[in-house]
C-alpha cells in the first residue's frame, strides 16, 4: 500500500514531549503528518486501527551485542532481528565485542551484509576503537566511517593508556566521529562479581565499589576537555558519577551518558541465592544508586536508556557465581521492564520515550526517534497496561539469560513497523 492510516492511538511525541489521542499518516514508508482523533480514513488506504492504544517512535538501542561473526550460537542477526522487532526496537545499534573484533572495514562490511541480509530491523554497527580492543593502537577511523561505523567503542574494555586514548579521542574530533567509552576503573573492577557492602561481603562475592565508576569518567571528562571530542558514556550506574557528568554539561562539554533497563529496574539484593542472571557489567548497585540514576532520566541529566542486550548461553551462565559471564539479554524485555518506572510514577512516557528512542536517535545522527513529518515510519503500537508472566522459553533470541525470568510484568508490544512496514504482529 502506499498509504498507510494509523487511528485512535494515543501518540507519544517524544519530541514535543506530549501524548495525545490522534492519528498518522504514512507513505511510503515515511511519515506524512499527523491526523485529529475523528478524521475518517483516505479513500484507498490501508487502516491500522490502534485501539486506543499508544503509538511511538521505534526504539533506538545502543548497544546491541550480536555474536556475529565467532559465537552466533549466541545470537545472529536474524535471531536478534527477531528479538527486536518483538520488542518494539525498530534500530539496533551494534557493538564491536565479536570474535574478531569489528576493527576493520573488511569485518564491518560482513556483518553489514549479514544484517542487511537476514535482520527484520534496522541496524547500525558502531566499530573498535582500537585494533582488536587492545587499547594500544587505534582503528582506521576514518576508512571504518567510510564503510558505515555509527561511532567507536571497545565496549567494555577500558582503555588505561591514556596517550593512546587521547590520540584516538583527537582523531576521532578532527572527523566529527562519536566515541563511546565504558566509565569503570579496570583496576579496581578486576575479578569483581558484585558492588562492595554489606550484601556481598555476607555472601563472599569479589567487589568493587562504586567509586571504580566516577574515578573512570572523572578521567574521561578531563581528556574530553582536553581534545573536544564527542564522547558518550555507555553505562552510568550509580549516584556519585551524576555530579561529575552535571559539571562537564554546564561547562559545555559535548557529553552525553546512558545507562541500563536493568540498572533502572533491579538493585543489588537481586542476586539473592547467586543468580547468575542478575550477574552484569558494571554490577547491579544499591537501592539508593538505582533511585538515584531513575531521577537523572527523569530530569534529563542521563541522555539514554537502552537494553545494553548481552547473550551468553547456558554454558557460560550455570556456573557459580564468580565465575559466570556477565550480561543479560533485553531486546523484548526493555519496553515491558520501563513500564515499571511508569507504573511506579518514577518517570512519564515522554520522557522514557525521549531517553529510548529520541535522543539516541539524534546523538547518532539518525532520522528516527520521531513521530514528524518527514521522519522514517519505524513506529510501535503497545498496551502500557497488559499484564503478564515472562517465560524466559517463548523468547527470540538464540540466548534467554534474562532475569526478568518468572517475573510479573506490564507492558505488550502490539506491532512493529520498520519504515512503514510490519515486521511484528502479536497474535
Amino acid at each position: 500500500m502506499a498509504q498507510t492510516v494509523f487511528l485512535n492511538a494515543q501518540i507519544i511525541d517524544p519530541e514535543t514531549k506530549n501524548v495525545a489521542p490522534g492519528g498518522l499518516l504514512v507513505e511510503r514508508g515515511v511519515i506524512a503528518g499527523r491526523l485529529p482523533a475523528d478524521a475518517p480514513a483516505p479513500n484507498g488506504a490501508h487502516v491500522v486501527d490502534c485501539a486506543g492504544k499508544y503509538l511511538a517512535p521505534g526504539i533506538v538501542d545502543i548497544g546491541v551485542q550480536v555474536c556475529e561473526p565467532g559465537e552466533r550460537h549466541k545470537e545472529s542477526y536474524r535471531s536478534a532481528g527477531l528479538a527486536a522487532a518483538a520488542g518494539g526496537v525498530t534500530t539496533m545499534v551494534t557493538r564491536p565485542d565479536t570474535l574478531p573484533a569489528i576493527d576493520s572495514p573488511e569485518t564491518l562490511e560482513f556483518v553489514t551484509r549479514r544484517a542487511k541480509e537476514t535482520a527484520q530491523v534496522n541496524v547500525v554497527p558502531m566499530a573498535a576503537l582500537t585494533k582488536g580492543r587492545e587499547g594500544r593502537e587505534m582503528t582506521e577511523i576514518g576508512f571504518l566511517m567510510d564503510a558505515g561505523a555509527i561511532a567507536f567503542t571497545d565496549c567494555d574494555r577500558v582503555i588505561t593508556d591514556t596517550k593512546v586514548f587521547s590520540r584516538a579521542l583527537t582523531y576521532a574530533r578532527s572527523l566529527g566521529a562519536l566515541v563511546i567509552a565504558h566509565p569503570q576503573d579496570p583496576g579496581l573492577s578486576k575479578g569483581s562479581a558484585a558492588t562492595s557492602g554489606k550484601f556481598a561481603s555476607l555472601r563472599g562475592l569479589p567487589a568493587v565499589s562504586p567509586m571504580a565508576e566516577r574515578m573512570a569518567l572523572d578521567r574521561d571528562i578531563a581528556l574530553i576537555e582536553m581534545t573536544g571530542a564527542k564522547y558518550h558514556a555507555d553505562q552510568i550506574t550509580c549516584a556519585r558519577a551524576l555530579p561529575p557528568l552535571a559539571r562537564a554539561k554546564a561547562n559545555g562539554l559535548d557529553i552525553t551518558a546512558g545507562t541500563s533497563i536493568h540498572h533502572l529496574t533491579l538493585n543489588a539484593l537481586d542476586v539473592a541465592d547467586y543468580r547468575t542472571f542478575f550477574k552484569l557489567r558494571p554490577p547491579l548497585r544499591d537501592e539508593e544508586d538505582r533511585l538515584a540514576i531513575v531521577q537523572a532520566v527523569a530530569d534529563g541529566l542521563i541522555d539514554v536508556v537502552c537494553s545494553m542486550h548481552s547473550p551468553q548461553d547456558e554454558e557460560s551462565k550455570r556456573l557459580p557465581f564468580e565465575e559466570a559471564a556477565s550480561g543479560a539479554v533485553g531486546l523484548e524485555t526493555l519496553l515491558p521492564a520501563a513500564m515499571r518506572l511508569v507504573h511506579a510514577g518514577l518517570v512519564d512516557l515522554p520522557t522514557l520515550w525521549r531517553a529510548m528512542s529520541f535522543n539516541p536517535a539524534k546523538r547518532l545522527g539518525l532520522a528516527s526517534g520521531r513521530i514528524s513529518p518527514g521522519a522514517p515510519a519505524d513506529l510501535v503500537v503497545f498496551d502500557a497496561n497488559a499484564p503478564f508472566v515472562l517465560d524466559r522459553s517463548t523468547l527470540s533470541s538464540k540466548s534467554r539469560n534474562t532475569p526478568f525470568d518468572g517475573a510479573r510484568m506490564q507492558g505488550k508490544v502490539l506491532q512493529t513497523y520498520v519504515n512503514g512496514a510490519c515486521v511484528y504482529a502479536r497474535d
